[in-house]
């Protein structure tokens, strides 16, 4: 039997990219997959039996509700939640004192707030339904204080502080928390930005000691094994995969 079965997982960001590895992932291991994103939600869950794709923005607490509330309609529970969807590619690399206040936010809103608004919608679900699983998606980032991307480092150092707190309050619960750190990664997002991959590409693949491209398909493994039961007694831990850069 797949460790997954019977299982309703949400994974946002997930029509596209990391998210989409991750959904085919867990779809493999027999979870039925819930796809929340800006864009191409219902086309992307097409590709799962009984799949679910819905339209969300995830940074407003409206729309988070109206997508949880929607999930646990169709499916019945959520079991798995996989907050992946966040900003970055698109992110224009620039001195600290350069950025702009109201982007600053925006990082903040997409990359952390959505967390907290997916977290408070779906834990009482999962509390209802004896347990489950939250992973997050951080970055490698915050581990080597990448310069220029100030609010992107900080956004995703901050999930790794979220991650252990939150597992601290949940762990009585029986709902796990736990976090994965990809990094630089040749997702679709990232190949759209040509410019992105001409300043990080090389550099990225020098500095890893598995040096070759990291695919969103490297990051699969992780995140089944920590919203499965093979994970049980592991909570609070960030996993970081990036070829084995050694900075953390």
């Amino acid at each position: 039997m797949a460790s997954l079965e019977g299982k309703v997982a949400v994974v946002t960001g997930g029509a596209q990219g990391i998210g989409r590895a991750i959904a085919d992932g867990l779809a493999a291991e027999g979870a039925r997959i819930v796809i929340a994103d800006l864009r191409g939600a219902e086309e992307a869950a097409h590709a799962y039996p009984d799949g679910i794709g819905l339209t969300a923005d995830v940074a407003h607490e409206a729309s988070v509700q109206r997508l949880v509330d929607e999930a646990v309609d169709r499916c019945g529970s959520v079991d798995v939640l996989v907050n992946n969807a966040g900003l970055y590619a698109s992110l224009e690399m620039r001195a600290f004192d350069e950025i702009p206040l109201d982007e600053w936010r925006q990082v903040m809103d997409v990359n952390v707030a959505s967390m907290f608004l997916m977290c408070r919608a779906v834990v009482p679900i999962m509390r209802s339904g004896g347990g489950g699983t939250i992973v997050n998606i951080s970055s490698g980032t915050p581990f080597r204080g990448v310069p220029f991307l100030l609010h992107y480092v900080t956004s995703k150092g901050a999930i790794v502080a979220f991650t252990r707190a939150l597992a601290k309050e949940l762990g009585k619960d029986a709902i796990r928390v736990n976090c994965v750190a990809p990094g630089f990664t040749m997702s679709e997002g990232v190949k759209q930005h040509p410019e992105v991959v001409e300043r990080l590409r090389e550099v990225s693949v020098a500095a890893r000691t598995i040096q070759r491209d990291q695919e969103p398909e490297d990051v699969v493994g992780a995140v089944v094994y920590l919203a499965g039961p093979t994970s049980a007694f592991v909570t609070g831990q960030t996993i970081v995969i990036d070829g084995g850069q050694f900075f953390h």
